[in-house]
């Protein structure tokens, strides 16, 4: 792996990454997104995916989790409701045994 970058997701606010030198790759829905990642994992050793699509591909990411690499990161979008906190703080529990980001105690 040589630590590319790739972002997947729909609209225009992927195109931002593109100036920074994060490959993009449009995804109009759940299926393309998919195709996409199948096709992207073993090249890119980071892989970000809007929260629209990471909400509905839950059960596909789960298996990402199992190598080191890719990591697949979610990013918010304007119509984020919350997902993408909500995976971080369980992949935080299950990586640490504690909520340490967001415990409100």
């Amino acid at each position: 792996m040589t630590g590319k970058m790739a972002i997947v997701g729909n609209g225009d606010g992927i195109l931002v990454f593109k100036a920074t030198g994060v490959d993009t790759f449009p995804a109009e829905n759940e299926k393309k997104a998919r195709e996409i990642l199948r096709k992207i994992a073993k090249e890119y050793q980071i892989i970000f995916l809007t929260e629209d699509l990471a909400k509905q591909l839950t059960e596909f990411l789960k298996r990402f989790d199992e190598e080191p690499y890719p990591v697949v990161v979610s990013i918010p979008t304007a119509e984020s409701g919350g997902y993408g906190m909500q995976v971080l703080k369980t992949a935080m529990e299950r990586a640490l045994g504690v909520d340490i980001l967001f415990n409100k105690d």
